[in-house]
């Protein structure tokens, strides 16, 4: 059990009435069993987990790296989830519980997609212990699962948010105890079920995680640098640049090559989620047959969007180690059609095309290290793009935003954006024939 990354935290969740605060008033109608009744057979199979139907209007929150909120809104809104509010650090909105399935496979912003499953008032930790207590778990997932608890808060009064965490851990083995007379075991590490609490100055929401492992962790990567670009973030730096599939994309610090592969999926129709497992098969609800189908229909888009993909990718980096990183990972998709990948300086390469976007993550300190002299790269790489990409707009993702001087261009915009716990700015140069220093 831990306490999460407040970045990856849920939005404020709508009140409820109060949990009941005795475990005997959590039993199903609030009664207790009638004495010598017998006790349920423990369930330690998956197959003899309960099983229940899909249902409509249910609610979910997608967590995103800040700064990406409005964008997954409207990526979640054209996967057809419905009402999606765009809040600090991801989305609420609702939909059929089978929306998990399109949400999971097809977001390339989101960083989880959590089902939620109750919410409540609280004064204290045995509020939030005896609201756990309610819920009624063991129709959810099966006591063979191991399971993980994850708690974030804002504003909470409550003195300890580990301390959260085991109540929470507690009442849910207590509600298969009670229900089974077996309780699951606890997996940090590799869980089955994840489970999510999110504490707001008076009130407790609880989320299954439908996604397991992150989804940014898209499973493409055979070779990583050190401090890579989460996917779900280059994908973003993507989507606020404006650059559509025909458009030529350069990114002259390419690393392992995160953003080129994001756009090369974009404009193959490739399902960011196509070569991963998900958190809800392991949920009672989920229907396998009805997943064969959307991961049919994905092969089949993917299939018709390689085929009409033009190339147009061009990836270059100083470091052959990076050069070879990526390599290997446009190779593991397929890709080398679309994908040219050079070893070159940004600060005197030329511009593979007329005109194009540039999207790139360029060195900073926390990746190289404080005595590197980032503001001459800078100044020197922003000379080559006035001198080398005339006609072209960069997008540059900076994580010191002491740098963004050192370039001395004027910037059309700046976006706020975090990667991870890095307070950043997406900065936008328009590359114009003649001056565009500023005096």
């Amino acid at each position: 059990m831990s306490s999460s990354n407040r970045s990856d935290r849920p939005g404020r969740p709508p009140r409820s009435p109060s949990a009941p605060r005795s475990p005997r008033d959590a039993q199903p109608g609030g009664n207790r069993r009638p004495q010598g009744a017998q006790r349920p057979r423990p369930r330690t199979d998956r197959d003899d987990a309960p099983r229940t139907k899909p249902r409509d209007g249910e609610r979910f929150f997608a967590t995103c790296p800040r700064g990406l909120e409005a964008a997954l809104a409207d990526e979640l809104t054209a996967l057809d989830a419905r009402n999606a509010r765009a809040t600090d650090g991801g989305v609420a909105f609702e939909g059929p519980q089978s929306l998990a399935y399109a949400t999971n496979l097809w977001s390339r912003l989101a960083s989880r997609i959590l089902w939620q499953v109750g919410s409540c008032r609280y004064r204290d930790q045995q509020d939030i212990f005896d609201a756990a207590l309610k819920l009624p778990w063991q129709r959810w997932f099966a006591v063979g699962d191991t399971i993980r608890v994850n708690v974030t808060a804002i504003r909470s009064p409550l003195a300890s948010i580990d301390f959260i965490t085991l109540k929470i851990k507690d009442a849910v083995c207590d509600r298969f105890r009670i229900e089974t007379g077996v309780r699951p075991s606890v997996d940090t590490a590799h869980p089955a079920v994840r489970i999510h609490a999110f504490l707001t100055a008076d009130t407790c929401t609880f989320y299954l995680d439908t996604s397991g492992e992150a989804l940014f962790k898209r499973g493409y990567r055979r070779d990583a640098l050190a401090a890579p670009l989460r996917e779900n973030l280059a994908a973003g730096m993507l989507v606020l640049s404006g650059w559509r599939p025909g458009t030529v994309l350069c990114d002259p610090f390419c690393g392992s090559g995160t953003i080129l592969i994001e756009a090369a999926m974009i404009a193959c129709d490739i399902a960011p989620g196509h070569a991963r497992a998900f958190g809800f098969e392991r949920l009672s609800w989920f229907d396998a047959k009805a997943w064969s189908g959307w991961r049919e229909a994905a092969v089949a888009r993917e299939t018709a969007g390689r085929g009409r993909a033009v190339g147009g990718f061009h990836g270059i980096d100083i470091d052959a180690t990076a050069i070879e990183a990526a390599t290997s990972n446009v190779a593991g998709l397929g890709l080398e059609r679309l994908v040219t990948l050079s070893r070159d300086d940004a600060r005197t390469v030329a511009a593979p095309a007329p005109s194009g976007i540039v999207v790139t993550n360029p060195p900073y300190g926390i990746r190289l290290g404080a005595d590197d002299d980032l503001r001459a790269i800078y100044a020197e790489f922003a000379n080559n793009l006035k001198r080398q990409f005339a006609g072209w707009s960069a997008w540059l993702l900076c994580g010191e935003l002491s740098l963004v001087k050192a370039i001395r261009l004027a910037p059309s915009r700046k976006i706020p954006l975090y990667n991870g716990a890095i307070e950043c700015r997406l900065v936008e140069y328009r590359m114009v024939a003649g001056s565009n220093r500023k005096p």
